[in-house]
C-alpha cells in the first residue's frame, strides 16, 4: 500500500467526515478502525442533523454547513433523506414565549411561528390532545437512518479512493507513524477521532481536558396504524436542553415550571426527539446520564418517562416498542468539541456534545485547514 497523505483513526461519522474533507482537497486517505463496522455513537442515534436549537455561534454555523454537506453527499452515496425540518409544538405559554423570542433572533430568521389555530389545523391529527399554545417550524434539519447511512457513506468513500482498514486496532500514534495490530503505517499528517474511547490513544491529554462520557436511552416505536410526521418532533423539555433556546432569558420561566411539573424527567436528563423512517417506525429518545464508565443496565422507569413525553405530544394509540438500546458519547460540560494538537502533524478531534451527526462535516473542514493550511 502506498503511503497516504493522511491517516484518519476512527471510522465513525467524524472520521469519515475527515476522510471526505481530505478527499475534496485532493489528498489520499487511509482510515483505520478497530471494528468490522460502525457500532458506536454514530449509529446509535437519531440520524437527526439538528440546526435549530444549537448554541449560537460556532455550533450553529457548523450545523448549517454540515447540513449542506449531508445534502450534497447523501444522493451520491445512495443515502435516503427520510424527512426534513423540525416541528416544536409548545405545550405551555412559557414554551411559546421561548419560541417567539428565538424566532426574533438571527438563528430563527428562516423559521416560522405557528399560532395554536394554525398548529391544530395543520397537525391536529398527529398531536395528542392538549392545550397547545402554538409551534415553531424549522426548515433546516434533515434526517437519515444512521445504521444504514454510515455504512453507505463509508462504502461510497471507498469507491472514491479512500482506503478503510477494519478490524485493526491503533495502539500508538507518533509523528509520521501509526502503530496498529496489522503493522506500522506512515503518513505526514494524522487525525485521531477516538469517539468516547478515553484510554487507548493520548489518555493523558484526554484526562487533562476532563472529558467524560454520557449514556442515553433510545427506542424504536412502531405505531399501530399509519402515522406520518411532518418532520422531526421536539417538545418543551427540548427547549431547556438545547443551548440555542435555553440560553435565552425567556427560558428561565419555562425551566421553573418544568422543575415543578416534570422534575423526574429533568432528573434523568430527558427531553423528546422523535424522528421517522421509511417503515413508519419512530426513533425516540432520549435521556442523559454522565458516567465515566457507563452502566450496562438500562432502567425501565427511564424508558417509561421518555414514552410518557412521547404520548403527551403525539397521538399514537396502540404503538409498541420494537427495539431498545443505549448509546454513549464523549462529553465536556463547557466545550462542544475539542481539536487538540499533540504534534504539528497530528490532530486529536473529539465531539464532546453528542452533536456528531450535526457538526462533523464542518469540524472536519476546519481540521484540514488547521493541519494543511487554506485550500
Amino acid at each position: 500500500m502506498n503511503q497516504p497523505d493522511l491517516i484518519v483513526v476512527g471510522a465513525g461519522i467524524l472520521g469519515l467526515a475527515h476522510a471526505l474533507a481530505a478527499l475534496r482537497r485532493g489528498l489520499t486517505v487511509t482510515v483505520v478502525d478497530r471494528e468490522a463496522e460502525a457500532i458506536g455513537a454514530s449509529v446509535r442515534n437519531f440520524g437527526f442533523v439538528t440546526v435549530t436549537g444549537q448554541q449560537s455561534g460556532d455550533c450553529w454555523r457548523r450545523a448549517m454547513r454540515s447540513r449542506d454537506v449531508w445534502a450534497e453527499v447523501a444522493p451520491l452515496a445512495g443515502i435516503r433523506v427520510e424527512h426534513t425540518g423540525t416541528l416544536i409544538p409548545a405545550q405551555r405559554p412559557e414554551a411559546m414565549a421561548v419560541l417567539t423570542a428565538f424566532a426574533a433572533t438571527g438563528m430563527g430568521a428562516d423559521c416560522t411561528l405557528m399560532s395554536a389555530a394554525d398548529l391544530r389545523a395543520a397537525h391536529g391529527r398527529t398531536l395528542a390532545d392538549g392545550d397547545w399554545q402554538g409551534a415553531l417550524w424549522s426548515p433546516h434539519e434533515l434526517r437519515v437512518e444512521s445504521r444504514h447511512a454510515i455504512p453507505k457513506l463509508a462504502a461510497w468513500l471507498e469507491t472514491q479512493g479512500v482506503t478503510i482498514l477494519r478490524r485493526t486496532l491503533v495502539n500508538a500514534v507518533e509523528p509520521g507513524r501509526v502503530r496498529t495490530t496489522a503493522g506500522t503505517l506512515a503518513a505526514d499528517r494524522i487525525v485521531v477521532c477516538p469517539g468516547d474511547d478515553l484510554v487507548t490513544l493520548f489518555p493523558d491529554r484526554i484526562k487533562a481536558m476532563g472529558i467524560s462520557r454520557c449514556r442515553l436511552h433510545m427506542m424504536k416505536v412502531q405505531p399501530a396504524s399509519a402515522v406520518r410526521l411532518p418532520g422531526a418532533i421536539m417538545s418543551d423539555l427540548s427547549l431547556v436542553r438545547y443551548l440555542g433556546w435555553s440560553d435565552l432569558p425567556e427560558a428561565a420561566a419555562l425551566k421553573e415550571r418544568l422543575r415543578a411539573e416534570q422534575a423526574a424527567h429533568l432528573a434523568e436528563g430527558i427531553h423528546l426527539i422523535a424522528v421517522q423512517g421509511a417503515d413508519g417506525g419512530l426513533i425516540v429518545g432520549d435521556s442523559h446520564h454522565y458516567e465515566w464508565s457507563p452502566s450496562p443496565f438500562a432502567r425501565a422507569e427511564v424508558d417509561d418517562l421518555i414514552l410518557s413525553e412521547l404520548h403527551a405530544v403525539l397521538r399514537l394509540p396502540g404503538a409498541g416498542v420494537t427495539e431498545r438500546w443505549t448509546g454513549t458519547y464523549a462529553t465536556l460540560p463547557d466545550r462542544l468539541m475539542v481539536m487538540d494538537r499533540p504534534d504539528p502533524s497530528i490532530r486529536l478531534v473529539v465531539v464532546t456534545s453528542g452533536t456528531g451527526a450535526s457538526t462533523s462535516f464542518a469540524i472536519a473542514e476546519e481540521t484540514l485547514t488547521d493541519i494543511c493550511g487554506a485550500a
